[in-house]
């Protein structure tokens, strides 16, 4: 279903050669439509920054470059929430006001928590609806405003630096060291589907992870792979894992 609304969403652009675009895809969503369209010229994943979770897939004709994505006309609109620092609002708490309200989670892009404000990514059909709707998120206020894509904030995330030495990059190795938890737990949970290497499902445990790979488990949070060093004495591999708090 996901593939064949996708289908029609590009190649109704492809068609008529004017942009066209979807809703919002996750990572997983993304690698699947590279089986119905490949490299196809004119098509780009966008988030509005660099490092986006969440994207739309866009189609621009020839005679449009990239760059028309920044434009005001841009398919993907960004709001930014201002909420007083002491209310300390959360991801969770936008996403579950967000939803709360009526609005379906494939309208809405990454959602960005700074300290005393949040910019978060919508598609432009809806953008107007949220404006005049979305005014709390958990117990904070918050007034509302479109800004340029260019302004866009994006936290540095906050990470707890973790350093450790693994007999193998294997994912549950990784997992168990990352979300500090006994190796058969964690590969009880890759194998239950609750885990996902660069926003793709892994079911495998013994799957070989790279250095840079993200790893997200459901329930506990994401971990990075930051560096993979050489080996100990013992014959270890020394490894620097970044966990998201």
């Amino acid at each position: 279903m996901l593939l064949a609304k996708v289908w029609d969403k590009i190649n109704a652009g492809l068609r008529r050669n004017i942009p066209g675009n979807t809703c919002f895809l996750t990572p997983r969503e993304l690698e699947m439509t590279r089986y119905l369209f490949g490299d196809l010229e004119g098509l780009y994943a966008f988030g509005s920054y660099e490092g986006a979770e969440r994207k739309m897939l866009v189609f621009l004709p020839d005679y449009l470059e990239e760059n028309a994505l920044y434009e005001e006309d841009s398919p993907l609109v960004c709001l930014r929430a201002k909420f007083y620092e002491g209310d300390c609002p959360s991801h969770r708490d936008f996403l579950g006001a967000l939803m709360g309200a009526g609005i379906a989670r494939e309208v809405l892009g990454d959602i960005c928590v700074g300290k005393d404000s949040c910019d978060f990514f919508v598609t432009a059909e809806i953008s107007p609806y949220i404006l005049q709707n979305f005014t709390s998120a958990g117990r904070a206020k918050v007034s509302l405003n479109r800004i340029p894509l260019s302004e866009v904030s994006v936290p540095e995330p906050e990470v707890k630096e973790i350093k450790d030495t693994l007999a193998s990059l294997r994912l549950d190795s990784v997992v168990s060291s990352g979300f500090r938890i006994g190796r058969s737990l964690a590969a009880q949970y890759i194998s239950a589907g609750k885990a996902a290497v660069n926003g793709l499902p892994c079911e495998k445990p013994d799957k070989a992870v790279t250095e840079g790979d993200k790893i997200s488990l459901r329930g506990m949070g994401k971990i990075k792979l930051k560096t993979v060093g050489g080996q100990t004495k013992k014959g270890r591999i020394s490894v620097v894992i970044d966990r998201y708090v």
